[in-house]
């Protein structure tokens, strides 16, 4: 006997939903900020305030109003309600209401991506986000498969057995979800290439534009007592500022220890690599922490101690020092506006790999920079492709990770960056990359660049 099912379990359908949920929606931000579209298509002319959860007063956000058809994009942030607001016609004078009354409604700001107000015919609020947009594909999805077993039972009712209704709905859902996973990395790509386009084309604005300040935090929080912006936050790259990283008795303890040892820097290319500086003006020296001395409060071992436990703190991993790369000071000296030499620059490049390729054991997966002193004129770095410029501050530090502690995986590139030339005074900083898989029995320079053993390498 042939059983004759009208609709797949009630399990499977919410197993499914929550697939392409997942598969849809777009990652939120770590900030509140959203940017939010309204759309009017009303027939009316509307205007939008902002109600404020204090007072209730009303700031108005459209100047001087939305005509039928037209659209306002408008940045808020997440709680913001807005109320949308009938006007009157400009022949008439008077409103398509009840008794001629302007007619009024009300959204609130969700924490979801991707938000768009429609104004509808009555001035009726349609509030659509990237959830809603996943919801309603993923319903539309299922409704297909049904419709398409559906079809399958009318035609063969006595043919088809459960297992065979089931196989079938599946492969109609596996379909489907392959169809939007394509769709998704089609846009993905798509995304990543005009973000990239957009760095390579303001990467000499950014450094040009001496007035650029530091890019503002998404958020900020508090690591010892010292402010720590966070500009970018995601699973494979991270970038965050911290005040106060370093002391002036530090920085001199480094400048100290590097003075004999300071050489030619390398500068990068742009290639991954290096080049000696033409004009053999920035300087670099790598420096050795003596972690016996550690316990008797030395300078070094206590800010190279500090390093390591910021990065266990923003990763989670168990950094220790052993085996790691040694300390590096780097020095660069200002040779003013007219000067008519190359200046040392750095170009766009990746401390390790970036890009989104598996991590190989004993890279570097992280950095801090340290600012001892810093240029009146020039000298930021600049994250063209995640769009974050930093001013150096005094003191401060900037910390960047290039690695999903989850996943494992590398940076796609959004860590890339370049150092503006020095102009006027001089940029002093102290430099750590930080790897991830050495130890005492296999240092950072038992390694090669491909990430293999050397006396393993050796041997192949």
């Amino acid at each position: 006997m042939t059983m004759k099912m009208k609709q797949p379990p009630n399990l499977l359908l919410t197993a499914v939903s929550l697939l392409l949920l997942m598969l849809q929606t777009a990652i939120a931000a770590n900030s509140h900020a959203r940017s939010i579209i309204i759309a009017n298509e009303s027939s009316r002319r509307v205007e939008v305030h902002w109600v404020d959860p204090v007072s209730g007063e009303m700031v108005i956000q459209s100047e001087p109003d939305i005509l039928d058809g037209a659209s306002l994009n408008l940045d808020s942030y997440v709680g913001h309600t807005f109320e949308v607001r009938e006007l009157p016609a400009k022949k008439t004078g008077v409103c398509a209401g009840e008794e001629q009354t302007c007619r009024v409604d009300h959204f609130t700001v969700s924490s979801n991506n991707d938000q768009v107000i429609i104004i509808k015919d009555g001035i009726k609020v349609d509030h659509t986000d990237s959830k809603t947009i996943a919801s309603n594909s993923a319903k539309s999805l299922l409704s297909t498969c049904r419709s398409t077993v559906q079809k399958q039972l009318d035609n063969n009712p006595d043919l088809l057995s459960i297992p065979t209704i089931l196989d079938s709905f599946s492969d109609c859902v596996e379909q489907g979800i392959v169809n939007e996973i394509e769709k998704a990395n089609e846009e993905i790509t798509f995304q990543a290439s005009v973000r990239t386009e957009m760095g390579e084309l303001l990467e000499d604005y950014a450094c040009a534009d001496e007035k650029l300040n530091t890019t503002e935090p998404i958020r900020t929080e508090s690591w010892r007592d010292k402010k720590v912006g966070i500009m970018i936050e995601r699973p494979s790259f991270k970038i965050h500022t911290i005040e106060n990283f370093v002391t002036h008795e530090e920085c001199m303890a480094v400048s100290e220890m590097a003075e004999p040892l300071l050489e030619d820097a390398e500068v990068a290319d742009g290639s991954g690599g290096g080049q000696i500086s033409e004009n053999r003006k920035a300087k670099q020296a790598a420096i050795a922490v003596d972690w016996e001395k550690e316990a008797e409060g030395d300078l070094i071992a206590q800010l190279s101690r500090r390093v390591y436990d910021y990065v266990n703190h923003a990763l989670p991993f168990e950094i220790k020092e052993n085996g790691q790369e040694e300390l590096m000071s780097i020095q660069y000296f200002g040779r003013g506006r007219d000067d008519d030499q190359p200046r040392d620059q750095y170009m766009p490049h990746c401390d390790e790999d970036c890009t989104g390729m598996a991590f190989r054991p004993g890279t570097r997966m992280a950095t801090i920079v340290m600012y001892c002193e810093v240029p009146t004129v020039g000298g930021a770095t600049n994250f063209r492709n995640a769009m974050v410029h930093i001013k150096p501050t005094k003191h401060a530090a900037t910390f960047f990770s290039y690695i999903d502690p989850v996943t494992m995986m590398t940076d796609s590139g959004f860590t890339e960056h370049s150092g503006c030339p020095v102009i006027e005074g001089n940029k002093k900083i102290v430099t750590q990359w930080v790897r991830l898989g050495v130890d005492d029995e296999t240092p950072w320079d038992s390694f090669n660049t491909l990430g293999v053993k050397i006396s393993d390498a050796e041997n192949q």
